[in-house]
């Protein structure tokens, strides 16, 4: 017999109590919610990134911004290179510009999910996050774990896209006034531990008497459209270095990757192959190349090597001498470390 909607947060809750996953953005089960700035810190570093991949992140992060002034009052600059390697870089110029807004505000994020909204970089799921996390509001809290599980639950067979609406009414309805932060916190452990993408362990679920899909093969579940091809650019990447130096430019503040210290380019894009020319007048020779995967696109990267000597005419132009021993301080994006790291293997 199905459980009742009222049944579900009980039985999830003390499934928490003795099965939640220690991390270090958290408080324990029943216990106040957390800083406010921790929170919401991890919750925009775990927007389409691992808890394995955050972890040392985060660390990183509170080690030498530890309160919201600290990081409102950051270099910008600094701010990115310390992201660098996490991915999805609007993510931290978003992180800074909140950060500014509220120590603008007297230093305090607002309590309710409706005023978090109107911050820079807070959508629907993370201000429903910090409102019931760190503030213990009845918000429903809905990412990729939480629609799986109730996908599974209720059977969904819609395609997901569709079928959103509907799993956060269900979230909404089922988060209790009482531990909504745990509640929210207990349906991703159960995505990410127990109701997984693929080989769920439904034998171990608490839910397994109340959820639909078990008995219809959960892994159909939820219900996706086909993908589609990813788009194949190519681009070129250049290394001019000289007198133990690296010559390295800052992307625009708009697009792919803005704000970012990176190798030159020829102009690659998301909707185009490269199509600038070299930074210097030869001699340059293929240095091989690097393969990325981006969310919409895929990317072939030629890296060239300059072997010429007239370098030091770059100093005129916009960019920075940055020392190769102190390479790994300058903050590159993944792209252009892979890069990096090809050039100096070569050396």
């Amino acid at each position: 017999m199905e459980a009742s909607a009222q049944t579900i947060p009980d039985k999830l809750l003390a499934w928490y109590d003795t099965s939640h996953r220690s991390l270090p953005w958290r408080s324990p089960p029943g216990a106040p919610g957390p800083d406010p700035y921790r929170v919401w810190l991890s919750e925009v570093m775990l927007q389409q990134t691992t808890v394995a991949a955050v972890g040392p992140y985060f660390e990183k992060f509170t080690a030498r911004w530890p309160t919201l002034a600290d990081l409102a009052a950051a270099d910008e600059a600094e701010v990115m290179a310390a992201w660098a390697g996490l991915g999805y870089y609007s993510r931290a110029r978003n992180l800074i510009a909140c950060a500014r807004a509220v120590a603008a505000a007297g230093g305090q994020f607002p309590q309710r999910e409706a005023e978090l909204r109107k911050l820079p970089g807070l959508g629907a799921y993370t201000a429903a996050a910090v409102a019931a996390i760190a503030f213990g509001e009845r918000a429903a809290v809905v990412d990729a774990n939480v629609e799986r599980v109730i996908a599974r639950l209720e059977g969904l067979e819609e395609l997901l896209v569709t079928a959103r609406p509907k799993i956060r009414d269900r979230v909404a309805v089922l988060t209790p006034a009482d531990r909504p932060g745990d509640f929210a916190q207990a349906m991703m452990d159960l995505g990410a531990t127990i109701c997984t993408p693929r080989a769920p362990r439904c034998l171990l679920c608490p839910l397994q008497d109340a959820c639909k899909g078990r008995a219809l093969g959960p892994e159909r579940f939820p219900v996706k459209a086909a993908k589609t091809a990813k788009p194949q650019r190519r681009g070129r990447a250049f290394w001019i270095a000289g007198d133990g130096n690296v010559w390295l430019v800052t992307r625009e503040g708009k697009g792919l990757l803005a704000g970012m210290r990176a190798l030159p380019d020829d102009g690659w894009s998301a909707r185009s192959d490269g199509h600038g020319g070299e930074p210097l007048d030869g001699p340059w020779q293929p240095g091989g190349g690097v393969r990325h995967s981006f969310t919409h696109f895929d990317l072939d990267l030629q890296l060239m090597l300059y072997s010429g000597s007239d370098w030091a005419r770059l100093g005129t132009q916009e960019g920075e001498w940055w020392p190769l021993d102190l390479l790994e301080q300058a903050g590159l994006p993944t792209l252009f470390a892979k890069a990096a790291r090809l050039a100096l293997a070569q050396d």
